[in-house]
């Protein structure tokens, strides 16, 4: 009885680390840097990363509501940076709801790491 449970055990184990390696995208920098700028409209207002970020993630921002000042976005220059993976994540679900009224694809968040990492 204890070997069937092992091996379930395993077996479950083994699926799901399977389908997590499925979920890890890699990003790719132009689609980053195209989402990074793309304009949506909500709420009748337009919208974009780069409204608050700016278009170059290797400078400071301002928000556009608060203007409070946004350090750079980019680990190049500000290395402390997308190493935080909760404090990411975090950010990428409000930034996507306020940005494009849902939350972001693992592909769209993979695409602006990878744009920003770059810069």
């Amino acid at each position: 009885m204890s070997i069937r449970l092992l091996s379930l055990t395993l077996l479950i184990f083994a699926l799901n680390t399977a389908m997590a390696a499925d979920e890890v995208v890699s990003g790719d920098v132009e689609d980053g840097r195209q989402f990074w700028t793309m304009k949506n409209t909500l709420k009748g207002e337009s919208r974009s990363c780069a409204d608050c970020h700016t278009a170059d993630p290797r400078q400071s921002g301002k928000h556009v509501r608060t203007a409070k000042t946004i350090e750079p976005l980019s680990p190049v220059v500000n290395p402390t940076r997308l190493n935080d993976a909760k404090k990411v994540e975090k950010w990428f679900y409000r930034n996507c709801k306020w940005t494009l009224g849902r939350v972001c694809t693992a592909q769209e968040k993979a695409d602006v790491r990878a744009f920003l990492k770059s810069n």
